[in-house]
């Protein structure tokens, strides 16, 4: 909003210059996010505690330590992040490109999905929530609705493409229902990765954080032509505008685990999980930088995979790979102290981020 009233007037007054810099307006956003979730934190979890007695419902089948240690902890902490990171993105963020409004879209609507499901699992005291079949096609309704959109956006060359990494011109054509298919795929697996990823204080926020830095970077190297032509990546016209919401998503991250922090005073909650996943993975398919989100959200991923591998060898075999999964239970389990968990998987994060950031060089 900010942009669109004052870009206008910079012929007029060369300061207002500042407001065309897309990294000007890119830290002005995580500023703007991080200020207002430390202005707000305090006062919206204190509603959340008012409304929630009882705090979120933990599982019985949980670990023992969740069951004392983290009862009476408010959820829907999640509305902290999507209120700064939609208020930041609105101010600063260009609001004639589609892509912004597509991947806000998708951000709003997963919050809202994830937010009725926290709701029903406080009022009705139930920790299952809405059922998941419910919970999972909506997802996949809001994800196929943008999916088809972000083609329509994007360049009639790469439109229903996959493009591949550490290759230079190579683009698999999918057609549009595959391309669809495939961007339903990364959207909701993204979603739901992060969904699992958060069982700890502060475990699922802090890989978030530094994967918004990654693609905020790579959204801003596709979104100009000159460093798409000097590292022979595919450019997406205007795709770096996303580099505004992904700043703001890293701002309203940190002001969120401000009060996450071990002991947590606020649960992120389906609200947070569902929409910041879901925001990654708008941002990736835009990007044409699927595959790489599954190097940089490599923890996510590991998680993911160990509930998968759980399910199946139980089934199958009648026998368990892992003490419990997610895979950061199955530490707990084995005796590692909370924040060991979350600070070893934080340095994996890092270590990922680092590898998938370093294929914008590898061609």
């Amino acid at each position: 909003m900010i942009y669109n009233l004052l870009y206008p007037l910079a012929d007029l007054f060369s300061p207002f210059n500042l407001f065309r810099y897309l990294t000007f307006r890119s830290i002005a956003a995580f500023l703007t996010a991080l200020v207002l979730s430390f202005l707000i934190g305090g006062r919206l979890i204190r509603w959340l505690r008012s409304k929630q007695r009882q705090g979120q419902p933990i599982r019985e089948d949980g670990p023992a330590s969740h069951i004392m240690g983290k009862k009476g902890t408010p959820t829907m902490g999640g509305l902290l992040i999507l209120i700064s990171l939609s208020a930041a993105t609105l101010l600063w963020a260009d609001l004639t490109n589609r892509y912004v409004w597509i991947v806000l879209g998708i951000t709003v609507a997963f919050g809202a999905v994830g937010l009725s499901d926290d709701y029903l699992k406080v009022t009705k005291k139930n920790p299952k929530g809405v059922p998941g079949k419910v919970k999972l096609g909506l997802s996949v309704v809001v994800a196929a609705i943008a999916a088809y959109f972000i083609s329509q956006a994007s360049p009639p060359a790469l439109r229903y493409t996959l493009a591949l990494p550490f290759l230079k011109d190579v683009l698999v054509p999918l057609g549009l229902v595959g391309f669809v298919i495939f961007a339903v795929l990364v959207i909701v697996g993204t979603s739901n990765a992060v969904n699992l990823t958060d069982g700890l204080d502060g475990l699922a926020i802090g890989p978030v954080i530094m994967a918004s830095i990654v693609f905020g970077l790579i959204a801003y190297v596709v979104g100009n032509l000159v460093y798409t032509n000097y590292l022979y990546l595919h450019h997406i016209p205007r795709s770096g505008e996303l580099s505004v919401l992904l700043s703001a998503l890293v701002g309203a991250g940190l002001g969120f685990l401000w009060f996450n922090a071990p002991p947590a005073m606020v649960f992120m909650g389906d609200t947070g999980s569902l929409a910041i996943g879901g925001a990654l993975g708008g941002v990736a398919v835009v990007t044409k930088h699927e595959i790489v989100l599954a190097i940089v959200g490599g923890l996510f991923v590991l998680e993911t995979v160990s509930v998968i591998v759980q399910v199946v060898s139980y089934k199958w075999t009648g026998r368990r790979i892992f003490r419990m999964a997610p895979l950061h239970h199955h530490f707990e389990q084995k005796g590692w102290a909370e924040p060991t968990i979350v600070f070893r998987f934080w340095i994996i994060a890092a270590i990922l981020s680092m590898v998938g950031l370093a294929t914008l060089k590898l061609r």
